[in-house]
């Protein structure tokens, strides 16, 4: 895989473990480097996959503490 794409391959993945609820609103994703070590990438991969997680709004990062799965009820108003 090119490296420009390794982060879309770790956001697919992370995307899919939320969409089938692997990973829960509320849940903590794993470390940065717990991903690193997990799928052997690099923090930069970690980083922009978690730059386009947020912009789609699935997960929300708090400073200092981590990031975390969006509640898709709350993200979208609670429809």
């Amino acid at each position: 895989m090119p490296p420009s794409a390794k982060w879309v391959g770790l956001l697919v993945h992370i995307r899919k473990q939320i969409e089938t609820g692997e990973l829960s609103p509320g849940a903590k994703l794993p470390s940065t480097s717990q991903l690193c070590a997990e799928h052997n990438v690099s923090a930069i991969v970690v980083r922009n996959a978690m730059i386009a997680l947020k912009a789609e709004g699935l997960v929300v990062g708090v400073p200092g503490v981590g990031v975390f799965v969006v509640d898709a009820n709350e993200a979208t108003g609670g429809s």
